[in-house]
């Protein structure tokens, strides 16, 4: 577990920088400031969650490894994979009727970090 979230949240990481930059330098002429905001917070998530999913990893070298924090990596995955796939594919396309998928990676980011509180409590009491 250890080892495929530390590469997962790297590659994650590594996309995100280049989305972040693709964003900054490449769409802003040519998107609504509407449009780029969203795409904004979504390239803000990603980083987040990316950092979250690493920290899984870290936590999961230091202690042992659980349902708990596995879960919460694979959450933090979807939600990234959902919000801001979501964001990132509505300013790209102007297609806004998939704002309608966002909140469900929200809902994974929100279950990814109760799981971790979850582990917290569980395991540090």
């Amino acid at each position: 577990m250890v080892k495929l979230f530390l590469l997962i949240g790297s590659i994650v990481m590594a996309l995100g920088v280049g989305i972040g930059a693709f964003g900054a330098h490449g769409l802003e002429p040519r998107i609504s400031e509407r449009m780029l905001k969203n795409y904004q917070t979504g390239v803000q998530y990603h980083m987040i969650h990316g950092l979250g999913i690493i920290v899984v990893a870290l936590v999961g070298m230091k202690m042992t490894s659980s349902a708990l924090l596995t879960g919460a990596g694979w959450a933090f995955l979807i939600g990234i994979i959902f919000f801001s796939g979501s964001l990132y594919v509505m300013a790209l396309t102007g297609i806004t009727k998939l704002g309608a998928i966002t909140p469900i990676g929200g809902l994974a980011f929100i279950i990814g970090w109760i799981l971790i509180g979850t582990f917290a409590v569980r395991t540090l009491s």
